[in-house]
């Protein structure tokens, strides 16, 4: 696949087959991942890949009722405390493989470093026909005293980006996308773009245009 085919075809898939992908498959994820840029090649991230269903569940079963009491930023969220409240919801969405992408916590640019590896993962994991899903509910748990127990994180790291991967069980469409807010600052003159409203851009058509405007 095409990498700019993989970037406008990556979705946030929250529905899973419950075939677990192969070692070698997850490995190509990582090896993705490690090739993204870090502050002086520095590449100080962590991955906890885990296949463990039973532990797989208790993470989504214990996270849940810790985020509805421990988030503050849920107090201006009504949906989002709706759906933790709900007991059927599971918060890795059932999927066979979480994998938790973690850092020294006093690195410098160490959480960037990580994000990025993230979406490389992630457009890896499209590139091979696999969903993928980033649970930013989750990692706040994961840093927690229980959770830090709960996947044998060293002491002095902590979870930048954890995120869900496997067989999907859906196909997502894509949601629009807004014109972006852009400065242009050229020899002549500074243009300022500020962006318009939400439009739905046709994968195929979103890259010819960039290429077109340029």
């Amino acid at each position: 696949m095409d990498l700019l085919e993989a970037i406008a075809g990556r979705r946030t898939v929250r529905r899973y087959k419950q075939e677990c992908p192969s070692e070698y498959a997850l490995r190509q994820l990582i090896d993705a991942a490690i090739w993204a840029p870090s502050a002086m090649n520095g590449q100080a991230w962590h991955f906890t890949v885990i296949t463990r269903q039973e532990m797989l569940n208790q993470i989504a079963l214990r996270a849940r009722p810790w985020v509805l009491e421990n988030e503050p930023w849920l107090a201006g969220n009504q949906d989002v405390k709706a759906l933790l409240a709900d007991p059927h919801f599971h918060m890795l969405h059932h999927a066979p493989v979480l994998i938790v992408i973690s850092a020294p916590a006093g690195g410098k640019w160490t959480a960037e470093a990580c994000a990025v590896a993230a979406q490389n993962l992630m457009l890896a994991a499209t590139g091979q026909g696999l969903g993928s899903c980033w649970i930013g509910l989750v990692q706040s748990w994961l840093n927690s005293s229980e959770g830090r127990q709960t996947i044998a994180l060293p002491a002095d790291e902590r979870v930048i980006a954890p995120l869900v991967v496997g067989y999907a069980n859906e196909k997502p469409e894509a949601l629009s996308r807004r014109k972006p807010s852009i400065t242009w600052i050229g020899e002549e003159a500074i243009i300022i773009e500020d962006g318009e409203a939400p439009e739905c851009i046709p994968a195929d058509d979103l890259f010819g245009r960039l290429a077109a405007s340029a």
